[in-house]
């Protein structure tokens, strides 16, 4: 029989008309299945922002939020379920009194912890999980619903714990397989977990995604489908590209240097479990769940396409760092890291010139006006000296870049790419390409973002 996990997103889960849309996809699913759930979309936000205000002291905004939360899934479970949904509201109602007993807790302290974060900010998904289940059950599914606290066993690094695989794959098959025989659809909630003492951790970004990955792993699932509100992955974003397709298979590969560059996918370290288990992952629409959506693999897909898809990251600052006495100067590019790792700033490119003479990072404009004073007391006296000449950033600038397989070994690739450029008059400011050939990818004008899409992708996807 084949095990399907199934995980269901923020907007999949935040109305009626989605929710009834999970109940026939689970319900069309065959074979076993588990389900996992994010909380409702803009939940987690919210909670976030609750922690702040108590932690700020303000107990009775919090404490507003979170009602206000609690009302928004109760009407919900009305739309839903009418009278036969008094259980699930009897959970929110116990669910909210204890999220606001943390939440008055933390006013008191005016400090919010990290452990006391993860406390809160599961609220949503401790919520959705029983609507998704009473509302499976009303359709004819019998489901099951659980927070996995207790199942995904975490060590205690909070906000963004890590999976001890071999302590949560036996309590997946302590509590999970004995429901699935019983033909009982298991409804999880993603994003939380645990450590082996009982004590609530989250899995950091992309978490729900995570959680199924883990589940599914430790399952040994036949298919790992997620479901978003997009039909998969496509070849570039189309509200930029009107000729925008949904691609059918890319690799894991590709799939992180997408997500890397800003493209709507999956955060790829969140499916890493199930491709590392060669489990099959599909990205699905639940808005369109005929849309055959966009199947991820650990292998190479070479389908005859050259650069697969193009995608673009926008709102940042190009800093570069140039001078004749910087070539041949030992540890001068170790200099610029180091200031950079001190100032918290994640660089996102790097390009350097082979005379040394200037390095250029592309980082976030907001890490950009922190890093060029930081960089300019680093290298005061060779800026004294005219070794450096300048420490410049460049803002708003993005990074857009051509990705897929077919573009490693492939000559002329880049010749096409930058030819595309010279046509539609966008000029390239920087250029960075790994040696597996993988991705090219090259700075410009924010302004000039869209264009270079646009040029790049008509260049590969000539109809």
């Amino acid at each position: 029989m084949t095990r399907t996990v199934l995980k269901f997103g923020g907007t999949s889960v935040a109305s009626p008309t989605a929710l009834e849309s999970v109940a026939r996809i689970v319900g069309s699913t065959t074979g076993d299945r588990v389900v996992v759930v994010s909380a409702t979309a803009g939940t987690t936000d919210a909670l976030h922002t609750a922690a702040r205000e108590a932690a700020n002291g303000e107990a009775s905004v919090a404490e507003r939020i979170v009602n206000d939360l609690a009302k928004a899934h109760a009407n919900l479970v009305a739309d839903l379920l009418d009278v036969r949904g008094g259980d699930v509201l009897g959970e929110i109602t116990d669910l909210t009194e204890r999220t606001i007993s943390l939440l008055r807790s933390v006013a008191i302290l005016h400090e919010c912890t990290p452990r006391s974060l993860d406390a809160i900010v599961t609220y949503g998904e401790k919520i959705s999980a029983p609507i998704v289940a009473a509302l499976l059950g009303a359709r004819g599914t019998p489901a099951w619903s659980l927070s996995a606290e207790g199942l995904i066993i975490t060590d205690d690094a909070f906000g963004h714990a890590n999976p001890l695989f071999d302590e949560t794959k036996a309590r997946v098959h302590q509590q999970l397989l004995p429901q699935l025989k019983d033909g009982v659809t298991p409804v999880i909630t993603g994003y939380v977990a645990s450590t082996a003492d009982g004590v609530t951790t989250t899995l950091g970004r992309g978490g729900s995604d995570y959680s199924a990955a883990v589940l599914a792993a430790a399952l040994n699932a036949d298919m790992l489908l997620i479901y978003t509100d997009v039909n998969g992955v496509m070849s570039a974003d189309p509200r930029i590209v009107r000729g925008a397709k949904s691609l059918e298979r890319v690799s894991y590969a590709e799939a992180a240097e997408l997500s890397y560059f800003g493209a709507k996918v999956i955060h790829p370290r969140t499916v890493l479990p199930a491709i590392e288990a060669h489990i099959p992952v599909r990205i699905l629409n639940t808005f369109a769940p005929e849309h055959p959506g966009t199947t991820i693999t650990g292998d190479p897909v070479f389908d005859g396409s050259v650069v697969k898809a193009t995608t673009s990251l926008g709102g940042l600052g190009l800093i570069t760092v140039q001078g004749a006495g910087m070539s041949g100067v030992p540890g001068f590019a170790a200099r610029v890291f180091d200031t950079t790792a001190a100032e918290k700033v994640n660089v996102l490119m790097i390009s350097q010139s082979s005379s040394e003479n200037s390095i250029c990072l592309v980082v976030p404009t907001d890490g950009a006006d922190r890093l060029r004073p930081a960089l300019e007391r680093m290298f005061s006296a060779e800026l004294r000296r005219h070794d450096v000449e300048r420490v410049d950033v460049d803002a708003p600038v993005a990074i857009v870049a051509a990705v897929g397989e077919g573009m490693r070994g492939t000559p002329g690739v880049a010749a096409r790419v930058f030819g595309a450029l010279g046509r539609a008059g966008v000029n390239v400011m920087a250029i960075a390409q790994g040696s597996s050939e993988l991705n090219i990818s090259f700075v410009v004008a924010d302004a000039e973002r869209d264009k270079a899409v646009r040029a790049v992708h008509e260049e590969f996807h000539r109809s």
